[in-house]
């Protein structure tokens, strides 16, 4: 799939390789433009990826059902980075009528994990639908 997005996810220079309603994953190459004052990945930048991941998976299950949008990020920083490769990887914890919970693994190129959050998405359903 590789692609480019736009958007916040463009700035950070996101490339989506796989969405799907069950597994989304993104690559982002660590510049210097991602780090704060001491030269290592913001953390603000992992809380953005996390965001982005569960909110792409959210609405592909969600589908023409209604919108997503995300109504709590919770986000650790596992280990500092500066250079190389992001790999983020979202999958499913929940899929309800009214909420989704997600989690979202963010290793480097070698496989350590360096971030790894979840966000719970309100499903937003024009005239409140129906129960899936």
């Amino acid at each position: 799939m590789d692609q480019v997005v736009t958007g916040l996810d463009g700035l950070l220079g996101v490339r989506l390789d796989e969405a799907s309603a069950d597994r989304v994953q993104l690559r982002v190459p660590v510049t210097s433009a991602l780090h704060q004052m001491f030269g290592i990945v913001h953390g603000g930048v992992y809380c953005a990826l996390v965001e982005s991941a569960a909110s792409l998976g959210g609405a592909r299950w969600l589908g023409a059902d209604g919108r997503v949008v995300g109504v709590s990020n919770q986000t650790d920083f596992l280990k500092a980075v500066s250079d190389g490769e992001l790999i983020v990887v979202s999958t499913p914890v929940h899929r309800g009528f009214s909420q989704q919970l997600w989690e979202v693994k963010i290793t480097d190129s070698d496989g350590q994990l360096i971030a790894r959050g979840q966000v719970r998405l309100q499903n937003l359903r024009p005239g409140g639908g129906r129960p899936r």
